[in-house]
């Protein structure tokens, strides 16, 4: 059963996805998603970097639903149904942040810099005053994130339950 934390910061990621304000993820607030973050970086979905942002975006979408069970419509308790089960299921998060840390890491220079986190944090609707996100997950402030800290951060988001882990703060302050 998901903790009282775990739901804030789910809730608040569900929010930021659930485009029409429905109550349901659905594949149209994925694309909505998608259109948010390609919009804020310029970019246009007929390109292969649109291309590709989309299909990592839509293939996080059909894991959802699959994971919900496939029914087109997944609520809130739902995912947090699903978050329940990552702790036994590491593989998963750390395959969903691989596939994220491609969509963020805009130049494909195998680091996210504050630019590019502060984008994607935007295109999900999230809190970004002073870049205060990025500094935070910045352990060793070199002024980027490299796939291991980008990982780290991704699992203690999703399956953690500690609110003073660094990766709380993935899509900005819970």
């Amino acid at each position: 059963m998901a903790s009282d934390f775990q739901r804030r910061k789910i809730s608040r990621v569900f929010g930021a996805m659930d485009a029409d304000h429905d109550g349901y993820l659905t594949e149209s607030d994925f694309r909505a998603l998608t259109a948010r973050w390609l919009d804020l970086r310029g970019t246009d979905a007929g390109t292969p970097e649109g291309e590709r942002l989309a299909a990592i975006m839509m293939g996080w979408w059909a894991t959802l639903d699959e994971a919900a069970g496939r029914g087109g419509k997944v609520t809130l308790d739902q995912v947090l149904g699903v978050v329940d089960e990552l702790p036994k299921m590491p593989g998963a998060v750390t395959g969903t942040a691989a596939a994220m840390f491609e969509a963020v890491d805009e130049n494909g220079d195998g680091v996210i810099s504050a630019a590019e986190y502060h984008r994607m944090i935007e295109a999900w609707g999230g809190d970004t005053p002073g870049g205060g996100v990025f500094a935070h997950l910045d352990l060793d402030g070199d002024g980027r994130l490299s796939r291991d800290e980008f990982t780290g951060h991704w699992y203690e988001f999703w399956a953690g339950d500690d609110p003073a882990a660094p990766g709380s703060w993935v899509f900005g302050r819970v």
